[in-house]
């Protein structure tokens, strides 16, 4: 898979991808992360990437022809599944989307910022618009650090145990059940007996009643 990222702060986000799962998956090849600075495209001297609203209004704007020029260079280059506008009205982020996205070979983000972008580029350009949650942050780069984590530790090989994705949270649309580790008593606080029984079925019941009454407490909202 290879993900381009189209922002402003370059240096805000390479540092999401220098470390840990992330770090691995690139060396071991499993995935390609490519940032653009967006301002290589802007306008004059400047590279101006910004301008007030027509009809007036608080905030700047990112401009359509230095997003334009960006994306018809990248296209260019190599097709794309999806390219995705991080901004505050997309579709809400789930663990669906991060599986669907998975499957894709190349796929294309940009990143918002200020008040957005010219309406245009959503228009004609964008095929899937993301939102990580009903709140505003100063740019797209950290939501598109959230989804590209999300993506990646579904790749086949990123994870050293594929399994391990397949158990988490809202895979299954239930939340994860409570886990353990030793020692089995600390503090005279116990783990549950089952744990210890040795029988796999008995495990594995338990798990998903105890993953059915956590989604029922925190999150009832998935069971409907």
């Amino acid at each position: 898979m290879i993900i381009d990222i189209i922002t402003i702060l370059p240096n805000l986000i390479q540092g999401f991808f220098s470390d840990s799962i992330l770090k691995r998956a690139v060396e071991n090849k499993k995935v390609t992360i490519n940032i653009h600075d967006l301002r290589q495209y802007g306008l004059g001297k400047n590279k101006q990437v910004d301008d007030y609203a027509f009809g007036g209004g608080a905030g700047m704007v990112m401009m359509v022809e230095p997003i334009f020029h960006c994306i018809n260079d990248l296209k260019k280059q190599r097709h794309y599944d999806e390219i995705i506008y991080m901004c505050p009205d997309g579709n809400q982020f789930n663990q669906s989307t991060a599986n669907h996205l998975s499957t894709m070979g190349n796929i294309l983000i940009l990143c918002g910022h200020f008040k957005g972008i010219d309406e245009r580029i959503r228009e004609h350009l964008i095929t899937k618009e993301i939102s990580i949650g009903d709140y505003v942050l100063s740019g797209g780069e950290i939501a598109a650090a959230v989804v590209v984590d999300a993506v990646v530790r579904l790749l086949p090989g990123v994870l050293s145990d594929e399994s391990s994705a397949l158990t988490d949270s809202f895979q299954d649309g239930l939340l994860a059940p409570p886990v353990f580790t030793r020692p089995a008593e600390f503090n005279g606080w116990k783990i549950p007996e089952v744990l210890t029984s040795g029988h796999a079925q008995n495990i594995e019941n338990w798990r998903f009643e105890q993953s059915v009454e956590r989604t029922k407490q925190r999150r009832p909202d998935l069971l409907e």
